[in-house]
């Protein structure tokens, strides 16, 4: 039984790496490894019986890398610094408040459709990147874990209708493009901002990593509101 949760972890690591070696090859949206991964996982735990608690003893250090992840956005935002001073009057009031909407549109739903209030607070920060979303998760009452689905959710369905909300206005700009994709769907939405160009994935990297700061900055200031 010892060996359980090195076998997981090791499971782990290695259906991620085949995953994302598939996905180079194959970039298509179903081959993502948020996809497939998660879906591989949940299958092998349940075909050898092995507990959820089990599985997370010896994968918990994989969640601790997600808090120097966190630290590692100031270095593209450093990096950028000149393309975020030069369109700041743009992109800081549009990610502003494209953060805001995201995250009072959420709960403002959620509480419409008589949804339980802890899973209110897991919905906030849906539109933030996982390590910080967590983080928000646990200040608004929410359950990080729900939280880490529902954000891998929103960024697979950005990244699947931001391209066609973009063709469907004919918004050209490079900058508008990179705001949409990394405020609304984080870390997928600007993978797929790249291939746009390589302006817009820049522009939606900095939108990404503003849209947390923004978030994790306000949301104790909006709970009221919210919940």
């Amino acid at each position: 039984m010892n060996s359980l949760p090195w076998l997981s972890l090791v499971a782990t690591v290695a259906l991620y790496a085949g995953a994302k070696r598939l996905y180079t090859k194959r970039p298509r949206i179903y081959f993502s490894p948020l996809l497939t991964v998660p879906a591989l996982l949940a299958s092998l735990l349940l075909t050898t019986h092995i507990s959820y608690d089990t599985y997370h003893s010896g994968t918990q250090w994989l969640n601790l890398m997600l808090q120097p992840a966190t630290i590692a956005f100031a270095v593209p935002l450093y990096k950028y610094r000149h393309l975020l001073k030069k369109h700041a009057v743009e992109i800081i009031p549009s990610v502003f408040f494209g953060s805001v909407i995201a995250m009072v549109s959420s709960a403002w739903i959620a509480e419409g459709l008589n949804i339980d209030k802890q899973l209110v607070g897991s919905l906030i920060p849906r539109s933030v990147t996982t390590p910080i979303a967590m983080d928000i998760s646990r200040l608004t009452g929410g359950v990080p874990a729900v939280t880490a689905v529902v954000v891998i959710l929103t960024g697979i369905l950005g990244s699947l209708l931001g391209p066609l909300v973009i063709r469907y206005l004919k918004i050209d700009s490079e900058i508008a493009r990179g705001v949409l994709l990394g405020t609304s769907s984080h870390a997928v939405g600007t993978v797929r901002a790249f291939q746009f160009s390589p302006t817009t994935g820049t522009v939606a990297c900095v939108s990404m990593i503003l849209a947390a700061l923004i978030t994790i900055s306000t949301v104790q200031l909006l709970l009221p509101v919210m919940i």
